[in-house]
């Protein structure tokens, strides 16, 4: 006799075969955010336990726990829920929420929670799983500076360079690297970030210009100071957009989703004192256009 091969669509025993297709993420028009979900959770450099990044209302970025908690189990303070990719910081009416990881961290002080053993339990859990994660060596504990002043110090001795202080739409935004080592967050074709940089020749730039560092957030008025800030405000809308988004020109009015977060900060003159230079830079990078 001869044997008779089955199939390549049919298993051992005659049953179909289904193969699975691999669809690729997209993100939907109508979304308020641009972001893809892959790949945007993380680790708290604080305690080494996973998060999820999500963009706030305010395109600031917030740090989630995972996993949802029951909305009787958590205070109203704490209570999140996801709309369209974007973090809202209330219930949605369902039974459940998401929870800031700052209100677990255990390396963060303690709030009180009166009432919900749900949140004591968790920050307990995380603690234990932040010291496994220690002991075998898989995060190393980071030291916390302790003022302003020392971390302004400790950044002073170890030689590491201040980050740029861009002001966009008005608005002061901490820069995550050198200006320009920023990178464009948008996906390629090859579904791979961008390596194309921010900052592009051949494109309008901004200017280095001495700004008061100003009051933040109700703070009061600080000593007149200036410090060096990379301004925009005399580009167009569309070029300060771009620049708040971190496109590179390329992606700029695509319709390509952002792999990550973008890495500014608004700037907070309390909190990135170790980050304000009061003089401009000697050379600027190439493609500046710096005075």
């Amino acid at each position: 006799m001869r044997p008779h091969p089955l199939p390549a669509d049919r298993h051992w025993d005659g049953s179909p075969r289904r193969v699975h297709r691999r669809r690729g993420l997209q993100i939907a028009p109508t979304s308020p955010s641009r972001l893809l979900r892959a790949g945007q959770s993380g680790r708290c450099r604080h305690c080494g336990n996973r998060i999820d990044w999500y963009p706030r209302h305010d395109d600031r970025p917030i740090a989630l726990h995972p996993v949802e908690v029951a909305v009787v189990d958590t205070p109203a303070s704490c209570r999140w829920h996801i709309g369209g990719g974007i973090a809202h910081p209330h219930d949605d009416g369902s039974a459940w929420c998401r929870i800031p990881h700052a209100a677990l961290c255990p390396r963060q002080p303690p709030r009180s929670h009166a009432g919900h053993t749900r949140l004591t339990v968790l920050r307990r859990e995380l603690a234990v799983h932040s010291r496994r994660l220690i002991d075998t060596g898989a995060f190393t504990l980071q030291p916390q500076p302790h003022s302003h002043a020392s971390a302004a110090e400790t950044a002073g001795e170890a030689g590491q360079p201040t980050l740029p202080v861009v002001r966009i739409l008005l608005v002061s935004y901490l820069g995550h690297s050198p200006l320009e080592d920023i990178r464009c967050v948008a996906q390629t074709r090859q579904r791979r970030r961008c390596t194309h940089p921010l900052l592009a020749r051949g494109h309008l730039a901004g200017h280095w210009r001495l700004l008061p560092t100003g009051p933040h957030h109700g703070q009061l008025a600080l000593p007149d100071a200036t410090m060096a800030v990379y301004d925009l405000s005399h580009l167009p809308y569309t070029h300060q957009l771009r620049w708040r988004a971190q496109h590179c020109p390329a992606h700029a009015t695509g319709t390509a989703p952002d792999l990550t977060l973008a890495g500014w900060q608004v700037f907070d003159p309390l909190l990135h004192a170790a980050h304000i230079r009061t003089r401009l830079p000697h050379t600027p990078a190439p493609g500046l256009g710096g005075r």
